[in-house]
This record gives structure tokens, C-alpha cells and sequence, in this order.
């Protein structure tokens, strides 16, 4: 007891308490953190682009707890350099092109650190009205920049909220569809909801589904083909639908995509929404990647059919040089998500909510507390303008028709899904014939089936030795049983010589894998 009370004395000594506020100590530290992210984004370069630690190796590295007494930020930067920066995947390398990018900027870092800087808690109104009324505008500034339909926006009868990601925002959309179709069928027909997608959808809506209550057994994900370029037929989901109702199940949801992981499929939103109204089925856009592009006139077609929708997503960490998180979701009647999501305490009570004169975003979203990500996405929107944000877009699609190119003049690899914006999906032929085998078809299955796991096991193969070499990272994607080879690019050092050398490297791996087939 003795020396847990001189500790106790220790801990009550004022010489031992430094202010976690002074603002003076917050200048010289954080001018040393810009300094060391600047120098980090300076070398980026010379690092290996994918991780190449083995589990748990942190844990081997740090003590066993946390430190007594305070230490220096001096020291602990040099065992981020030491011990945290070998366990990183670079995602602002230049040399990354896997999944999708989560593309950075200098905007969108000082806005995020503006916003964690006030540190506001804006779940009302009153919590920051600022917080809430730039979220306003800068969604109806963006929604603008895509020309969505007047019906989305604060200007219309509709709304924007920044949410953290698209798992979130389907989450949001879906459980509002559910309460507007149980509230017209009744609560009892919950079991019988039926939710939409195709074989390309993102896992998320599965996610969503689960969590909203939704019987495991009626998320349907329909088949698509290579003949529709992986989109969701149309006829194909009437069908499925059509086979539902008769079985007496009650369709309410459809999440219809503009870019899929996979291969950057793309869902035709007009022919869907026909086939949507018919039924009364809620239609969600899941534009996380690509809708960010839709912002240049050359590609604005792909969400063309957007006014029949009721809700659409695009992620503005993906493509859009914001940091993560911010999520940009929209709505044609945000009373459907308040209905769902709203609580109203008696400590959250307050004038302006009461007369309706303000919008609360804790009724948009699952949580009650959120960030002020406004700031970053205004910060992008002001730094860059509409003009260079299509500039730094457009580059990222052209340096994707160069490895495209590329990828054709090689006759040992083709192109296996159509290029939409800036992702190319290819893969490495043994063989000539193994091309017509699995394109045209032979009589013999099992030969046909010998062939294509062989080329599928080539494949991952030379991804997983591109990936170990640590000059670039791409990831793999299955799409109708072929294994393929994910060349994303958008992250926002890239530039053509990166794009130039990831071919070389490419090859020169595929030269040494395919001497030994």
C-alpha cells in the first residue's frame, strides 16, 4: 500500500502533468508530423508497395504494455519509421493498383485535419450548425457537378449526408426501403422481403441485409454473363423477380451498380427502374468507385436513368482525393431515412428541431455521433475546382488506355473485361489455344475445364509473385470461373512512367513463370 501511494503521489504531482492541449506543444509537434508525412510521401517510392511482414510481427516489436510515463514525440515518430512503416500497405504509393484507390490530396488531408481540429461532435443542428449547413451545400455543390435530378438535392425536395462508407449508406437506404414496403404490407410479411442484386454486387448489400433482419434465403443475386459484359440483365431480374411474387415473397429492394469491384461492370439504372416501378421496389446506385468520373461530361451517360432511383452512393475517398472516410449519399425523400433512424431524447431536444428548421443528420445515418467530413470534401471542391478535378480524372482513364494497350500488344495476355474508366482486367495465356478453348468452347468438358484451371492457377501464380516482389501491387478478382489480374489506377502520384514500369514488371514475371509451362 505504501508504494501504491507514493505512486498515487507521483501521479498528483503537477510537475508530471503536461496540458494534451497546450497550444504551444501543439505547434512544435505538429509541424514535426507534417514534416514527417511530407518526407514520407517524398519516398513513398522506395517502398514496397505491399506489406511484406509476417502476422503478428508487431507484437514481437513493442513492449508488453503501455509506458508509465510520457515520452517523446521525437521518439515515437522514429519507431513509427522503425516498426510501423514496414507493416503498412502504401495505398498513396504510385505504384499501387489494387482493389480500387483511395486517392489523396493535400486538401483533403488539411481539410480532415481542420475537422479533427475542432473535434466536433455533430449529431444536430445545435451540436455545430456549421458542422451540418456546409454538409448541405457541399452535397448539393457535388450533386450539381454530376447534374443529378433537382429531386436529390436540399434545392429540391431531397437531401445529401456524408456517411463513412457505402456498407453504411446501403445499410441506411435498406432499412428505410424495408420499414416503407412493411409499412404497406404489414410487419408480419417480414420474412417474405426479398432483396436485389447481381453476381457482381458488393458484398456489402449482404451485409446490409443480415443486419436489417432480412431471411438469409431471399437475397437474390442474379446471374450475370459475359455477353452483357457482367451488367445485370434486365429480363434476367424481371424473371427472377417475377418467380418471387408468385411464390408469394415481397420484392423491396434492388442495389444496382455503376462500376463493380469485379470488373467495373456497369448495371443499365433506366431499364432497371422500369422493371423496379413495376414492383415498387426501392432502387439503390451503388457508384462507389467510378461515379466520382461522372463529374466529366464523357461519362455522365453511365448513371444516365439516375432520376428513377431513389438513392445513390459514391465514395469520395475512392476517386475523388478526399480522405477516407466520406461517403456521399443521396436521397429523393430523406423522410424515409428519418422515419427508420431517428430517436429524439429529451437531452437532444432543442427549438430549432422542434420547429423543423434544420436538418438533424443523426436521423441519416446508424450512429448518433459523426465527424465533420464536410470540411475535407469543401476543402477539395475549393482547392482543385471543377476543372482540374476532371483533368486529374481524365489523366487516370488515359494512363488506363496506355496499360491497356499495352496489355493487347503482348500476344501471350488478353484483356478479359472491357475497360470502363480506369481499371484494366487481363490475364496471361500459356497457349494459344487455351484462348479458343475457353472462348468458343470444345466438345470435350473436362478438357476445357483441365485448361482453364491450368491458365487460373498460371494466373495467381504470377500475381502472387508480381505482389511479392514489392514494385507493385494489383489484386486478383474470379468473374464466371476466370481468374484475373486487377490493374486499378487512380492513386494520385501515379504518373505514366509508373504505369509503364507495372507492364514491364509484369512481364518480366510472366517471362519466368511461362518458361516453365
Amino acid at each position: 500500500m505504501g508504494n501504491l501511494a507514493f505512486d498515487n503521489d507521483n501521479e498528483n504531482n503537477s510537475h508530471f502533468v503536461t496540458n494534451p492541449l497546450d497550444p504551444k506543444e501543439f505547434r512544435r509537434q505538429g509541424h514535426m508530423i507534417i514534416d514527417f508525412i511530407a518526407d514520407y510521401y517524398e519516398n513513398i517510392e522506395r517502398y514496397q508497395v505491399l506489406s511484406q511482414v509476417e502476422p503478428n510481427y508487431l507484437r514481437k516489436l513493442l513492449p508488453e504494455s503501455a509506458p508509465y510515463s510520457p515520452e517523446s514525440i521525437e521518439t515515437i515518430l522514429q519507431d513509427v519509421q522503425k516498426y510501423i512503416i514496414p507493416g503498412i500497405t502504401h495505398w498513396q504509393s504510385p505504384n499501387y493498383f489494387a482493389y480500387f484507390p483511395s486517392s489523396g490530396s493535400i486538401a483533403g488531408f488539411l481539410g480532415e485535419m481542420l475537422s479533427t481540429g475542432f473535434n466536433v461532435v455533430g449529431f444536430n443542428w445545435m451540436s455545430s450548425p456549421a458542422a451540418t449547413e456546409l454538409e448541405c451545400i457541399v452535397m448539393d455543390w457535388l450533386g450539381e457537378m454530376l447534374k443529378l435530378p433537382k429531386s436529390f438535392l436540399f434545392s429540391g425536395n431531397g437531401g445529401g449526408v456524408l456517411q463513412g462508407t457505402t456498407c453504411e449508406a446501403i445499410l441506411c437506404t435498406l432499412t428505410a426501403a424495408r420499414d416503407q414496403m412493411l409499412s404497406q404490407v404489414g410487419r408480419e410479411k417480414m420474412e417474405k422481403l426479398v432483396v436485389y442484386g447481381s453476381d457482381q454486387t458488393h458484398s456489402a448489400i449482404q451485409k446490409a441485409a443480415k443486419i436489417a433482419g432480412i431471411n438469409p434465403m431471399n437475397i437474390r443475386a442474379v446471374k450475370t454473363t459475359k455477353s452483357t459484359s457482367f451488367g445485370l440483365c434486365p429480363k434476367s431480374l424481371r424473371d427472377v423477380v417475377q418467380a418471387d411474387v408468385q411464390a408469394g415473397l415481397v420484392p423491396f429492394f434492388l442495389c444496382a451498380t455503376v462500376g463493380t469491384t469485379s470488373t467495373n461492370a456497369i448495371d443499365p439504372i433506366g431499364p432497371l427502374c422500369e422493371v423496379a416501378k413495376d414492383y415498387s421496389i426501392w432502387v439503390h446506385v451503388d457508384a462507389a468507385y467510378a461515379g466520382s468520373a461522372c463529374i466529366c461530361p464523357e461519362f455522365r451517360h453511365f448513371i444516365d436513368g439516375i432520376e428513377g432511383v431513389n438513392s445513390f452512393t459514391l465514395n469520395a475517398h475512392k476517386w475523388f482525393f478526399t480522405t477516407l472516410d466520406c461517403c456521399c449519399l443521396w436521397v429523393k425523400d430523406p423522410s424515409t431515412l428519418i422515419k427508420s433512424l431517428s430517436t429524439n431524447p429529451a437531452y437532444l431536444r432543442n427549438k430549432a428541431t422542434d420547429l423543423k428548421q434544420v436538418v438533424d443528420y443523426k436521423d441519416w445515418q446508424i450512429t448518433l455521433s459523426r465527424r465533420f467530413r464536410a470540411m475535407k470534401l469543401w476543402l477539395v471542391l475549393r482547392s482543385y475546382g471543377v476543372a482540374n478535378l476532371r483533368c486529374f480524372l481524365r489523366s487516370h482513364v488515359k494512363m488506363a488506355q496506355l496499360f491497356e494497350e499495352l496489355v493487347r500488344l503482348d500476344n501471350r495476355f488478353e484483356v478479359v473485361a472491357p475497360r470502363n474508366f480506369a481499371l484494366v482486367c487481363f490475364r496471361v495465356l500459356p497457349k494459344p489455344n487455351v484462348k479458343k478453348v475457353y472462348e468458343n468452347g470444345v466438345a470435350n468438358h473436362d478438357e476445357k475445364a483441365l485448361d482453364l484451371e491450368r491458365v487460373n492457377e498460371l494466373n495467381q501464380k504470377l500475381l502472387d509473385s508480381i505482389n511479392r516482389s514489392g514494385h507493385v501491387y494489383m489484386s486478383p478478382t474470379v468473374v464466371d470461373g476466370v481468374y484475373i489480374i486487377r490493374c486499378a489506377i487512380g492513386a494520385t502520384l501515379t504518373e505514366e512512367r509508373h504505369v509503364i514500369m507495372a507492364w514491364k514488371v509484369v512481364q518480366e514475371h510472366a517471362d519466368a513463370l511461362l518458361s516453365r509451362y
